[in-house]
């Protein structure tokens, strides 16, 4: 087809999307040469994005409506089959069907022991294909869902559009990308921008194969820091969208799990809030463990503080002009997902003599599966919108900054419930926070009543009000504990 032929189809395209959906079946007949309609409806989804189109299940397609995307969202039970599939496919073809055994299953094992060790030492990952790969087997299913999970409270706050156009910084092997397009469906018209200069790129780009027909990537194959985001919404041609203006691009930018590998990461952070639209969203995930989680407070902080942001999410500040300074090792936590087939063929493939030499858990011992889905993360903005709206009171309630001045006292809080329960036997703890705290906060329920138990049925990032706690301090933790027993009352504050 030539420039020519396809400029006919755009300006077809553009009359009829003012007057009804557009049929690539009616325009291929206005067209020099009459090209076959699928060829037509190629160059439509080539052009969807800077069209603002959405591609209908029947073959047409119809404008993207300005309004907040709206989508049911029930949690993530598994990955999809097709993944796995995929992903077999690619260690199939690197390493034959006996993938998992041998010195091929050794390969994987020994690279996803190295990356794991690498991560708690905080070192850097480089990423070869091997790597990439075990990576893929090991990481994949838990991003997958995570994004997921944090993308719906936006949703639910109806803070994305519908031609959601989405920065993934560091988008690794393509679990996020999955994730994304697992969620938003055909309901949305998705530019999806990746950065990954390492090998695992490669597989990033056979992955995002599996996306759905609204959902249209480009991978950007350079550090972050060489990133232009004013020119990265262009086609490789140098067209713009109809619709860009000189206005910052997009709606979501994501570091997933990323940060702690930057040199700079609060710079970067930072220089993120301007590649953002008046109303997006900046979404920073991190492990559950406690270096990288601490370590994302501690960017979020400083990003906070340098960048001019507001923590929209889970951490509100909710007392104006304070900031915390507590260690906050805090993350969520969801169900675990069914164990992906190519796991589990790993974890149980056999080993070779010097794995089982070496070795101090046996094949199957469940080394190799990653189904958790638990993870720290921050929700920033640049419009002083806060997930939480309701504030304190100084009359009504103590900061967590004065406790010092309430040890031995009963005293009452407004302060965010931040974690699961965190008693490995006895008293169920919960971290607790209102954004002013020096050291660390955990609500201890000693007395468990129908006036305190919305403490232990509240979600993570609820506002609760917690009266008549016993303040005392906990040396050893040193942390302060609020006693909620049968004088406490705990009451869950809509936001």
């Amino acid at each position: 087809m030539n420039e020519q032929q396809r400029e006919q189809i755009i300006q077809n395209a553009k009359y009829l999307q003012k007057v009804r959906p557009i049929d690539p079946e009616e325009i291929y007949e206005y067209v020099e040469g009459t090209p076959h309609p699928a060829t037509v409806r190629q160059v439509l989804r080539e052009q969807a994005s800077r069209l603002g189109l959405l591609e209908r299940t029947d073959g047409c397609f119809e404008p993207v409506t300005e309004e907040s995307l709206s989508v049911a969202f029930h949690g993530v039970d598994a990955v999809p089959e097709n993944i796995p599939r995929a992903i077999e496919d690619v260690l199939v073809e690197r390493f034959g069907p006996g993938w998992p055994d041998g010195s091929s299953g050794e390969t994987l094992r020994s690279s996803i022991r190295g990356f794991k060790q690498q991560y708690l030492d905080g070192a850097s990952v480089t990423y070869d294909e091997d790597t990439a790969l075990g990576y893929a087997v090991y990481h994949l299913p838990a991003y997958f869902a995570t994004v997921q999970y944090v993308l719906a409270d936006l949703l639910d706050d109806g803070l994305l559009p519908k031609h959601l156009r989405i920065l993934d910084i560091g988008a690794g092997v393509g679990g996020p990308a999955l994730g994304i397009d697992a969620i938003v469906g055909d309901s949305a018209l998705v530019e999806y921008h990746a950065i990954e200069p390492s090998a695992s790129a490669d597989l990033l780009e056979r992955l995002l194969d599996l996306t759905g027909r609204n959902f249209h990537s480009r991978v950007h194959r350079i550090p972050v820091e060489e990133f232009d985001p004013m020119t990265a919404l262009a086609s490789p041609n140098g067209e713009r969208n109809s619709d860009e203006t000189d206005s910052p691009p997009f709606d979501v930018i994501l570091f997933g799990n990323v940060l702690s590998e930057l040199a700079d990461p609060a710079q970067v952070l930072v220089e993120s809030f301007s590649w953002l639209t008046s109303d997006g969203t900046v979404v920073a995930l991190a492990p559950a463990d406690r270096n990288t989680a601490t370590g994302l407070r501690g960017v979020e902080r400083l990003a906070e503080q340098q960048g001019g942001a507001t923590v929209y999410a889970p951490t509100v500040r909710l007392w104006p002009n304070e900031r915390p300074e507590s260690e906050s090792w805090s993350f969520r936590r969801h169900h675990d997902l069914a164990v992906p087939s190519f796991q589990r063929r790993l974890d149980e493939g056999e080993r070779t003599e010097s794995e089982r030499t070496a070795e101090n858990q046996p094949a199957g011992s469940g080394e190799f599966v990653n189904v958790d889905v638990q993870y720290a993360y921050s929700l920033l903005r640049c419009d002083e919108q806060t997930a939480v709206t309701a504030r304190p009171s100084r009359s009504r309630v103590a900061k967590m900054a004065d406790s010092d001045q309430h040890v031995t006292d009963r005293v009452d809080y407004a302060a965010l419930k931040l974690s699961h329960d965190l008693a490995e036997s006895g008293n169920p703890l919960f971290l607790v926070a209102d954004g002013s705290q020096m050291v660390d906060h955990f609500a201890v329920l000693t007395s468990e009543s129908a006036l305190n138990r919305d403490l232990l049925t509240a979600e993570y990032g609820d506002l609760l009000l917690l009266e008549r706690v016993l303040v005392l301090w906990n040396d050893d933790e040193s942390a302060y504990n609020l006693v909620v027993d049968e004088e406490s009352i705990v009451e869950r504050i809509p936001s």
